[in-house]
């Protein structure tokens, strides 16, 4: 099977391509704009593999997206490219409406004129897999109401809106012109390889340099975790034995407020880390809670029973084991730290989080 996958120097994208290479027999094509989050050092260990190959391409490029399905053959395409960071979108909107909006819809029509080039059994095979989060459907209204598959959408940022109206393109390609399509919604991802402007890794690399750790209003939002890694075992259940037509909503049955995150993160660094920066006597006691973000919601958490029952597909990793995961591969892995740290990173990291 050849596999396109978008995005797949990100943090997502790069777990289910070191998935697929290292426990498959599939052949990966790369597709990556190479943003600021987009990493190919998260792909060192298969960047020299056989069956893997990147191209350097803004999905929003329709003739370079034209060549590389005619050249590359794909079988399945694995839509992960995204821009993806809340704060970003509410600050600078523009770059979510172009990469998730325009750019889905530009990957639908190069597969679309690729997929009717194809014989019949080809067609039949042809798989167009959409990967979304579970911040489309908004805000969770009680503590123990659960996202499902058929939850209506009510996004809260730019980035949500702008994911909601991709979600609602790949649907309409399927219903409109017949193209295979599935699409997942996830849960919060965490694990090694993330980009150090989400929660998690904010949290250990902050602590580690003795920084403020920021936490949004009260702390008191809950999300649902999923190791990453789970996360690319489901996906690639999803594009092999899915159902066009479908959509699937991948949690990792773990639903934690923030504030409870930033204490397990600190717990295990005294554990693991005990030799502090100086003048620092616990870990918590860096904990900052600074002003709210607009339009925050409070809550979200899925019910993934769907895919579980269907696909047989359930996490491996309890919050706990995935956070010790994490934890560990930050301490054992300082130089990648240190080259995703720029200075245009630091400097965003600055202005945002300055309390």
């Amino acid at each position: 099977m050849r596999i396109l996958v978008t995005g797949g120097a990100g943090f997502i994208g790069s777990a289910v391509i070191r998935h697929i290479i290292q426990n498959t027999r599939h052949t990966v094509l790369n597709v990556d704009k190479l943003t600021y989050a987009g990493n190919l050092e998260s792909l060192a260990l298969v960047e020299n593999h056989e069956r893997y190959q990147f191209s350097h391409t803004d999905i929003c490029n329709k003739e370079a997206l034209d060549t590389l399905f005619g050249d590359f053959k794909p079988d399945a395409v694995m839509h992960l490219a995204a821009e993806s960071h809340v704060d970003r979108s509410i600050s600078g909107p523009l770059d979510f409406i172009e990469t998730n909006i325009i750019g889905t819809y530009q990957l639908l029509e190069a597969a679309r004129k690729y997929w009717l080039s194809l014989s019949y059994d080809a067609k039949q095979a042809f798989r167009f897999h959409h990967i979304s989060t579970d911040e489309v459907y908004g805000d969770l209204e009680g503590t123990t109401d659960l996202f499902t598959e058929t939850t209506a959408y009510s996004p809260s940022s730019p980035y949500s809106a702008s994911k909601a109206s991709s979600d609602h393109l790949v649907r309409a390609w399927h219903r409109t012109y017949g193209l295979p399509v599935i699409v997942t919604n996830c849960s919060n991802n965490y694990g090694p390889y993330h980009f150090p402007e989400k929660l998690i890794p904010l949290m250990i690399l902050n602590a580690l340099q003795a920084k403020a750790l920021p936490v949004y209003g009260n702390g008191q939002q809950i999300r649902d975790w999923l190791f990453v890694e789970d996360h690319a075992r489901a996906l690639y259940k999803v594009v092999t034995e899915g159902v066009v037509g479908e959509t699937y909503n991948i949690g990792g049955h773990n639903e934690k407020a923030n504030i409870d995150v930033v204490h397990s993160i600190c717990d295990l660094l005294e554990e693991l880390a005990p030799n502090k920066p100086e003048g620092i006597q616990h870990y918590k006691d860096l904990i900052t809670y600074v002003t709210d973000r607009p339009g925050h919601d409070v809550r979200y958490a899925i019910d993934a029973s769907k895919i579980q029952n269907e696909l047989g597909w359930v996490p491996e990793e309890s919050f706990e084991t995935g956070l010790r995961k994490t934890v560990e591969w930050y301490l054992n892995n300082q130089e990648w730290v240190s080259h995703v740290q720029s200075g245009a990173y630091t400097s965003w990291l600055e202005k945002h989080y300055h309390g």
